[in-house]
């Protein structure tokens, strides 16, 4: 089992960047695959990227693509995305995952999420 802590969200001005982390507990960290996921009021949680275990594979929703990376650091249980060149329609709460796979999970644990706020 691990348990999942977001920080680093905010808010800012389109063009501007923030980078979110995630820290875990738990022995098993390095065995999941971690994904960061949004959701804005009135719409569903979206996947935007997922990392596997080593970081040899990755994966970004079309909306993100080329703007936002995520990493991960197994020795410090925590995995990052680093988003640059906001917009306004990136404004969500952001919640990140440890799970099965990459890109369909399942994603079995959460985070409580932090709130990214990007103004025009």
């Amino acid at each position: 089992q691990v348990q999942l802590v977001e920080s680093g969200g905010g808010m800012l001005q389109a063009g501007g960047s923030l980078r979110l982390s995630c820290a875990a507990s738990g022995r098993t960290f390095s065995s999941y695959a971690m994904g960061w996921f949004r959701q804005a009021p009135g719409k569903e949680r979206e996947h935007v990227a997922g990392i596997s275990w080593n970081g040899g594979s990755t994966y970004y929703a079309d909306s993100v693509k080329g703007r936002f990376t995520i990493s991960r650091d197994n020795a410090k249980k925590s995995v990052y995305l680093q988003m640059n060149n906001l917009k306004p329609e990136d404004t969500a709460t952001y919640y990140c995952g440890a799970g099965s796979r990459v890109r369909y999970g399942p994603y079995d644990y959460w985070g409580q999420g932090t709130q990214v706020t990007v103004s025009s």
